[in-house]
């Protein structure tokens, strides 16, 4: 079993490497990035966190080869690919800006990797999330299976771990349910959250709860504000997650971004929702029931997620 990471040279991309490697199910990590220039020096940042990582192995013990590079023939029979290279968002950069340099990149390596492994399943963690799977899917030509995002099990494990830290308890013991783009629209459900199957409700103050709900939203933008940069601890635990989730065919029941067609009443974007991940990719969307006020939230959600595709959509017909 084989699993190629993209943008590998990066600490979000490393993470996802080391995250899939200690869990240990894969024969082979191929970890791609482009090489960097300085000066006279030329520096292969992926080959030597895939050798740093290697090195480790003896001690964390694990088999998974690790393996960096920056030649996409290397990827080749890969049966998962986790792009998660692109540019973070900097000081006087317009969204547009963003949009347009990131599309570009995820465009570019997703047609690399389709050419050597053109049976393989693409997990998305480039931003903005939800329109850089959408880029990825059109530019693959795979069947929407096998184009996906992580998003939800990173929003929904942020709001189990706030929980947890509130009411002391595991985060082992609390399930949680997160639907919506990847942002500050995202939809975290409550009314789908239990602690060893007591409802949430029961356990914490609608005040309190409701301002776990609000962190959660702006998760991402606290590990900013304290670091610097953004996360890559969690990012990189929640897409080996789904890696796992494929590969050995767990038939686990995730969030994530994928292409809605009718579901939920949506059409024609990638949104987080309930998902069964498992051999193949995508086996079900599941379809949950959502009271007045968790469907308007939701509608709010497509509604952000639309408008950010609209605008990319229009960059290109520049």
């Amino acid at each position: 079993m084989k699993v190629t990471v993209v943008g590998a040279g990066g600490n979000v991309g490393s993470t996802v490497a080391l995250s899939i490697a200690e869990r240990d199910f894969a024969k082979e990590v191929v970890m791609v990035d482009i090489e960097k220039k300085d000066g006279d020096n030329t520096f292969y940042p992926s080959k030597g966190r895939a050798l740093d990582q290697w090195e480790a192995s003896p001690i964390s013990g694990f088999d998974t080869r690790l393996t960096g590079t920056v030649d996409y023939e290397d990827t080749k029979g890969s049966d998962v690919c986790v792009i998660t290279a692109g540019v973070p968002r900097k000081p006087g950069m317009s969204r547009d800006d963003l949009l347009e340099i990131n599309s570009k990149i995820v465009k570019g390596v997703t047609e690399e990797l389709v050419k050597y492994s053109p049976d393989t399943i693409i997990i998305i963690v480039s931003n903005p999330l939800d329109v850089m799977t959408y880029v990825a899917h059109t530019a693959s030509g795979l069947d929407k299976s096998k184009v996906m995002g992580m998003a939800g099990i990173l929003d929904t494990a942020r709001f189990r771990s706030f929980l947890a830290q509130e009411l002391d308890v595991s985060p082992k013991d609390i399930q949680s349910l997160l639907m919506g783009g990847h942002g500050d629209t995202m939809v975290p459900l409550p009314r789908y959250t239990t602690v060893s199957g007591i409802p949430v409700t029961q356990l914490i103050d609608k005040d309190k709860l409701d301002a776990i709900v609000e962190r959660t939203k702006k998760g991402g933008g606290e590990i900013v504000g304290l670091m610097g940069t953004s996360a890559w601890y969690a990012p990189g635990a929640a897409a080996a997650q789904m890696v796992e989730a494929i590969m050995l065919d767990q038939n686990r029941i995730f969030p994530c971004a994928v292409l809605l067609e009718g579901e939920y009443d949506i059409k024609d974007i990638f949104l987080g929702v309930p998902v069964k991940l498992g051999h193949g990719g995508i086996k079900e969307i599941i379809e949950v029931d959502l009271d007045e006020s968790e469907t308007d939230l939701l509608r709010a959600s497509e509604k952000a997620v639309r408008s950010t595709l609209e605008d990319f959509k229009k960059l290109m017909d520049k």
